[in-house]
């Protein structure tokens, strides 16, 4: 299971559900169920998230791309691979582009002791 703890108590989970429930894979909580941390603390703050889901989504399908046209595979096996393994990243992406947005990118969010 897939780590996405809050970034201050790094206690409390960010997600309600795990990843591979995949209807239900985005629910997030909006805050912290430890500490309380608002993790949305401005309005449109995920929204950079999407443009590292979408640079590794971009990354996957190029290996994929150049692993499968070094093998010879013909164009529908190429395309049905990387529609495919887009696909079944993308609760990984979607979870990790936010955790990064969290962690990474968010100076106020650093780990507190105090809160464990």
């Amino acid at each position: 299971m897939t780590a996405c703890k809050c970034p201050r108590c790094r206690t409390g989970h960010m997600f309600r559900y795990p990843t591979y429930d995949i209807i239900h894979f985005s629910k997030a909580y909006d805050n912290c169920p430890h500490c309380h941390l608002k993790y949305e603390h401005e309005t449109g703050f995920f929204w950079g998230a999407m443009y590292i889901s979408y640079s590794f989504s971009s990354g996957l399908m190029i290996v994929f791309g150049v692993l499968a046209i070094n093998n010879d595979w013909t164009f529908m096996n190429i395309l049905i691979t990387i529609i495919g393994m887009a696909l079944l990243f993308t609760p990984f992406f979607f979870r990790y582009a936010r955790v990064i947005m969290m962690y990474g990118i968010s100076p106020n969010r650093k780990f507190d002791p105090k809160y464990l």
